[in-house]
């Protein structure tokens, strides 16, 4: 295991810890004790009826969603819900390739998918806490495509599904997009195929990455407008410094490298032989699908395909010229938005009947 100081309960803690057990994978291969970092808010009510899950996005933790998006008098208020963020692997506090053991840690890692998440997710869900339904799932960019993904493959379970800026089956675009990334880190001189002495040897790949991020996770109006001014940064120097480098240079290759992979071939149709309208005519909850105006991975376009193939949604867009990374809560608007949005998704009486099991 590489020791790394960024991945620990006083940068992202509290968290609790849950083994499901060996996680076998979709693409082969298996993870042995297979274990999730979450944290949870508020109580679980006496009919079991107020569960709302929140997987994280790529390179997130559980600390920035409840930074983020809970709180008192909040659409996700743990006074009214009980919240669970449960970690992805490969995030670094879930099982993941710097914290498992070799032989199967750091480059031998398993290659993971969306629906291996879900899978460990769901399981975890039932044996810890004894859900049978949930009553929101709500996911931003990879959040999303997880909660697509339980939509799809449970959807007599989740009654209510809010996938905010990332798709169902990822687009040609974002695969592309998503290889540079991974090109950035792996052409690193220390890469030495996945088994680098420490995190910090990376820190050129990881620069490059970062760089990357800052092109394409913000907007071109973010850029013009010199939004990062209103940020607190004297310069766009400084704004990449002391953010994005600053965020992504602690973080563990591998780590992004198993969550890179798993977007690159987020398809929720892989559960229904590849027929995408077949899969999302399959979910049942009543469904707000939450693109990003100005998002350069996920346009509401994409987005807005999607959503006219799911039965009972509407296409709900948020506003911000602050782009993808606006997930970050950066943009006051937003924040105020997604609240809105949420509460009207939480305030639907949902038909029960068509939640029976087939």
């Amino acid at each position: 295991m590489i020791q790394n100081k960024y991945y620990t309960q006083e940068n992202h803690g509290p968290i609790e810890f849950f083994n499901i057990g060996n996680l076998e994978l979709e693409e082969g291969g298996v993870i042995r004790d297979c274990t999730l970092a979450y944290a949870t808010f508020g109580e679980l009510n006496s009919t079991k009826s107020n569960a709302v899950l929140i997987p994280t996005w790529f390179s997130g933790t559980s600390k920035i969603m409840e930074q983020v998006y809970i709180g008192e008098d909040r659409a996700l208020d743990p006074s009214k819900y009980f919240i669970i963020i449960v970690n992805q692997i490969g995030n670094g506090l879930s099982t993941s390739p710097h914290n498992c053991p070799l032989p199967s840690g750091q480059g031998y890692f398993p290659k993971v998918r969306v629906g291996d998440d879900v899978k460990a997710q769901h399981k975890f869900i039932k044996e810890k806490f004894g859900l049978t339904e949930l009553a929101l799932v709500v996911g931003a960019s990879m959040g999303a495509q997880q909660t697509y993904e339980w939509a799809v493959r449970f959807p007599t379970m989740v009654k209510r599904a809010a996938p905010i800026a990332g798709t169902a089956k990822n687009t040609l675009h974002d695969f592309v997009y998503a290889q540079t990334l991974a090109d950035a880190l792996t052409s690193d001189p220390a890469w030495n195929n996945g088994f680098y002495k420490s995190s910090e040897e990376m820190h050129v790949g990881l620069k490059r990455h970062a760089m990357l991020w800052t092109v394409m996770g913000w907007s071109t109006e973010f850029f013009a407008k010199e939004r990062y001014l209103d940020l607190g940064f004297p310069s766009l120097d400084d704004f990449i410094i002391n953010f994005m480098h600053n965020y992504f240079l602690p973080m563990d290759p591998n780590n992004l490298l198993c969550m890179i992979s798993k977007w690159q071939h987020g398809d929720v149709s892989k559960n229904t032989h590849g027929n995408l309208t077949e899969a999302l005519g399959r979910i049942k909850a009543k469904t707000f699908v939450m693109p990003i105006s100005h998002d350069m991975f996920f346009p509401p376009s994409d987005c807005h395909k999607e959503q006219l193939l799911i039965p009972d949604s509407e296409l709900r867009i948020i506003d911000t010229i602050d782009g993808h990374l606006g997930l970050f809560g950066t943009d006051p608007e937003f924040i105020i938005q997604i609240d809105t949005h949420l509460r009207d998704l939480l305030s639907v009486n949902v038909d029960i009947d068509k939640f029976a099991a087939t």
